[in-house]
């Protein structure tokens, strides 16, 4: 179930999909996917598919998390701070989290963030704060941030969000109702001109207000 042969079977299918940043490639192959599922479902972690993790939510595809990723570090100008916008099963906030500097992560359903802390200590990541919170807020107190990725779909792109980004910093997030699209944004240098790339049709949890315990 969690043998490396089955972990390097997943990253081969990464890379047959397209992502290539052998840096991001690794981090997947050597993170126990296993660890942010129930053990109902833990048979199932290296398959390349979304997983439910309770509350409605869903553990991100390998896929879209090697490519939001992927698309987020080649974005970036840095990446000393990076706001995660849907902390779930703290899945992708650890892949993140081997790659930057620091990650700030906030979860709106209490229960998955605390499940996601216990996963992030035992995995020894100290590089990441979690707040329970409305995501679409951001987490203005400790921006502006480099980069920003979101988890969950809002029907617009947050304005909040977009104010908390960096000059030269990259915002990707899925944006729709029905069709979905995965985006890119980049602000320029010192300026509030933005630039929207859209990258692949995606399907992701909407982004909801408000918080539960």
């Amino acid at each position: 179930m969690t043998s490396q042969r089955t972990r390097e079977r997943l990253v081969q299918r990464l890379q047959e999909q397209g992502v290539a940043d052998l840096q991001v490639l690794d981090i997947i192959g050597n993170t126990p996917r296993h660890i942010f599922l129930d053990e109902a479902l833990s048979h199932r972690a290296y398959e390349d598919t979304a997983l439910p993790i309770g509350h409605g939510q869903t553990l991100s595809q390998p896929y879209i998390v090697a490519r939001m990723t992927e698309v987020l570090i080649g974005a970036a100008g840095r990446l000393d701070k990076v706001l995660e916008v849907g902390t779930g099963s703290g899945y992708q906030t650890a892949i993140l989290a081997q790659m930057v500097e620091q990650v700030f992560s906030v979860e709106r359903i209490k229960p998955l963030q605390d499940k996601a802390r216990d996963r992030l200590r035992r995995l020894g990541l100290r590089n990441v704060q979690l707040r329970h919170a409305d995501g679409g807020l951001g987490w203005p107190e400790m921006g502006p941030f480099n980069g920003i990725l979101s988890t969950a779909a809002p029907r617009e792109v947050p304005r909040e969000l977009l104010a908390q980004l960096a000059p030269g910093g990259a915002l990707v997030i899925p944006v729709g109702a029905g069709a979905q699209e995965l985006r890119l944004i980049l602000r320029e240098d010192d300026t509030d001109n933005f630039i929207t790339q859209t990258l692949e049709s995606v399907k992701f949890v909407p982004l909801l207000s408000g918080t539960t315990r």
